[in-house]
């Protein structure tokens, strides 16, 4: 039985010993888009489907023709031990999985958009992190024409006024759900509270993936990226004990540690309602005083006028239906063109 070894690790090797020999043209090499081991979490369990040696080659439109013919030709029927054609989901045929293709054409296939052109906010706004992960994570084994790493480095992180405006929505969402789950504990809303308690976690987590500058990956690799946050060895065991109070309290230091906005001293109290006067005795965070604090230094008044309700993966559930195989993404780039237009 062939020896597991990572599917990166994997592809640079096939590439270099394999693959370069048979292109004769300038071109792009990597293994980035869709697959765990682009992710580096994949395992001898990852090897049941859609996985083995598989390169990506960006190539000039003109010379595609030449250099598919050259690794057909040329490919061996193994590499490492593992057969190169296999079980494609794509085109539903046993196949090589060297992927032959012009940047455009790859481009326009993991965003939606050439990004090149330029990225304003609602193109960043309606950006899924996992096709973000696409295009960042991975790695380029060759970059003759140089698009491919520009287009990266692009693509590293939020621009700053972007990242202000999703950490606001993020502490908005915090500050709405945080006494709901009060509310259940004191009805005896035994299921409900473990919702809103889960939904808390996941709400911590994605801050911590936010303030340290990490695309988060979707649901499957969700906590496996967390382990690897700065945060997480301190906010773990306060999510694991269910101490809410706790983490937010942490999470607003590293807030203001961040130096995005002016800093708001955390505190924790019972509940203001906002109408009547009236205060509850739920223990929150002043997660609300946090989010005006990053809406405040927004320095594009368009931005800064628009409600803070978040990015696509805030709003939306953003799995790979809706990332893959619709348009929702670029709808969804109108609208908030259109919102901010408008403001």
């Amino acid at each position: 039985m062939t020896s597991f070894e990572p599917g990166l690790a994997l592809a640079r090797s096939f590439y270099a010993e394999a693959v370069a020999p048979l292109v004769r043209a300038p071109h792009a090499a990597c293994l980035l888009g869709e697959g765990s081991e682009v992710l580096g979490y994949d395992d001898e369990r990852s090897t049941d489907h859609e996985w083995g040696p598989r390169v990506q080659l960006l190539v000039p439109p003109e010379r595609t023709g030449e250099v598919r013919r050259a690794v057909e030709a040329g490919l061996p029927r193994e590499y490492g031990g593992r057969p190169t054609a296999w079980y494609s989901l794509a085109t539903g045929t046993v196949s090589h999985h060297v992927e032959i293709t012009t940047f455009d054409a790859w481009i326009a296939e993991q965003l939606g958009f050439d990004p090149r052109a330029g990225l304003d906010h609602a193109d960043w706004l309606a950006l899924p992190q996992q096709r973000l992960l696409h295009v960042t994570r991975g790695e380029v084994f060759r970059d003759d024409p140089g698009d491919l790493t520009r287009v990266r480095a692009m693509l590293e992180w939020y621009p700053d006024d972007v990242w202000r405006w999703l950490l606001a929505a993020q502490w908005h969402l915090i500050g709405n759900t945080e006494p709901l789950l009060g509310r259940t504990l004191e009805t005896g809303d035994r299921r409900g509270a473990r919702l809103l308690a889960a939904k808390l976690c996941r709400l911590a987590m994605e801050t911590a993936f936010l303030q340290e500058r990490r695309y988060r990956p979707y649901d499957k690799w969700f906590g496996t990226a967390f382990a690897e946050l700065e945060a997480a060895a301190t906010l773990g065991p306060l999510l694991d004990a269910e101490d809410f109070t706790s983490a937010l309290l942490e999470l607003a230091h590293r807030q203001n540690a961040l130096g995005l906005a002016a800093p708001v001293v955390p505190a924790a109290g019972d509940f203001r309602v906002g109408i009547n006067d009236a205060v509850r005795p739920y223990r929150v965070v002043n997660a609300g005083e946090i989010a005006a604090s990053a809406v405040a230094a927004i320095s594009d008044p368009a931005l800064r006028s628009l409600v803070a309700v978040g990015g696509i993966d805030q709003l939306t559930h953003a799995d790979d239906a809706m990332v893959t195989f619709t348009p929702w993404p670029r709808e969804l780039a109108a609208v908030y063109r259109s919102l901010l237009a408008s403001a």
